[in-house]
């Protein structure tokens, strides 16, 4: 039913998720205080790297990206059943984040499996392109027998959202959208229900229990309702940011993870802050409220604050040759921990927007240069790959707004407080995919990410040809 025929202003789920954003961010920063050095840090590495780099400046102005970068965050959940996940879908769904790639964590030693909700269309993620993480206990994972039945049962008591805020679901789903004192609401009770709660849902040997297990499956179980587990700021110079981090007496992850350094960054950049420790209470009684005076005093370690870096989403070829470079590394007991060597191992990956684009291994955006056709007057050409050669259409990279299975795991790895030995999440080594069981947690089928960088760069070179035809005519559509 349309805010038309039942005179209701809906408001515009861009809208609505730059509220969630920035109410997200603002509790984030008061939780882990942390969280807000960084945030200062990053935008004063933002401001310096544009300052001294006037054509990336000017390539950020052009593709939609320059007023984005302050306010572009990620942010990590964890859920601990199919019909959790599901809640949190319908959640996501009035802020126009749907479900967009599919991550099996497990060859990490992580038991989850993982989806991203972010914006699909250009247009959506020039307003805000706020993206969740979102990922989902496998039971099946959890080899004792015992600690996954007391998991699951715990896990089947809690409810992670509000009565109101279903409420408040029922009404954007019968009536298509909200009003804007709906969506004020609604953005509260989102925010709640992924706030930090130091009362714990297991007695403190219970935690202990699963903490032994996995410290992922402690961080999903043991707690009323999921939190979020990091906030990330884009940054435009990871290295910077990974150095002042020392010089600012952050306490970081040893090394970037992703792919080496480059002239032309392409996929995404990674690192963090180490997890802090939190007090937490654990009840002696999970029957009834908790409170000091029947509480065990204990700590959880998980929550962290990590900084990417994004370059240029690449094709299907571009990411196989990417990953068939990354497996090669890993196979060699190689990682981004040694510079030099993981460097070489990309050696033979273009380092150039040309070759990137002229060998289909990157994603790019085209427009019209309009002040060099006019200046020509005519064009002896409408072939569009003569006027990019003459420079009257230009390109520029489309960003990677998705992630990297590995560098995922790597930063989760990072910040447990006892990792497990893995075999690097190398692509292709996960034992078995349960996409489709995810799929239907969802209720949805989730997007491939693919399908949406072609469709941009598809549209972008249409908009080009209609321009280049109008042109010819003395149109000129800007």
């Amino acid at each position: 039913m349309s805010s038309e025929t039942t005179g209701r202003q809906h408001v515009a789920p861009a809208s609505i998720r730059d509220a969630f954003s920035r109410a997200m961010s603002a509790m984030y920063t008061t939780e882990v205080p942390l969280y807000g050095t960084l945030l200062s840090l990053v935008s004063q590495v933002n401001k310096t790297t544009l300052e001294q780099d006037d054509s990336l400046r000017r390539h950020l102005e052009a593709t939609d990206d320059l007023a984005r970068i302050d306010l572009e965050r990620h942010g990590a959940i964890r859920v601990g059943t199919p019909a959790e996940l599901h809640s949190v879908r319908r959640v996501l769904q009035p802020m126009g984040m749907l479900p967009t790639g599919y991550y099996d964590l497990s060859a990490a030693g992580v038991p989850v499996h993982a989806t991203c909700f972010r914006p699909h269309s250009a247009a959506e993620l020039s307003k805000n392109p706020f993206r969740l993480f979102v990922s989902l206990l496998q039971p099946n994972l959890i080899p004792d027998e015992r600690i996954r039945a007391m998991a699951m049962e715990t896990l089947g008591r809690r409810q992670i959202f509000s009565c109101r805020m279903y409420e408040i679901l029922d009404i954007y789903e019968s009536c298509g959208g909200l009003t804007n004192v709906e969506a004020e609401e609604f953005v509260q009770e989102a925010r709640d229900g992924f706030r930090w709660h130091a009362n714990a849902a297991v007695p403190h040997d219970d935690y202990l229990r699963l903490l032994r297990e996995n410290s992922v499956l402690a961080d999903i179980v043991a707690f009323r309702s999921p939190h979020i587990n990091h906030l990330t700021p884009r940054t435009l110079d990871i290295d910077v940011v990974q150095s002042e981090m020392r010089d600012w007496n952050i306490p970081l992850k040893e090394y970037v993870e992703g792919p080496p350094k480059r002239k032309c960054p392409i996929l995404l950049r990674q690192t963090s802050f180490k997890a802090i420790e939190e007090p937490i209470q654990f009840p002696t009684d999970t029957k009834g409220p908790t409170n000091s005076a029947n509480a065990v005093f204990g700590h959880h370690t998980a929550r962290f604050g990590e900084i990417e870096q994004r370059g240029v989403a690449l094709t299907v070829n571009g990411r196989q040759m990417y990953d068939s470079m990354l497996q090669s590394a890993l196979q060699d007991g190689i990682t981004a921990v040694h510079a030099d060597a993981y460097s070489l191992k990309f050696a033979d990956f273009p380092d150039s927007w040309e070759r990137l684009r002229a060998e289909g291994l990157a994603w790019f955006q085209y427009r019209v240069d309009w002040d060099k056709m006019q200046s020509a007057g005519t064009l002896k050409s409408n072939d569009l790959e003569n006027l990019i050669q003459s420079g009257y259409v230009v390109y520029e990279p489309i960003i990677y707004e998705d992630f990297l299975p590995v560098s995922a795991a790597g930063i989760f790895q990072s910040n447990l407080v006892n990792p497990r030995a893995t075999n690097g999440g190398s692509p292709g080594s996960v034992p078995c995919s349960n996409k489709r069981e995810f799929e239907l947690a969802l209720g949805v089928e989730i997007m491939d990410e693919m399908r949406l960088y072609k469709k941009i760069q598809d549209d972008s070179l249409a908009k080009c040809r209609q321009c280049v035809r109008d042109f010819g005519q003395g149109i000129i559509t800007k």
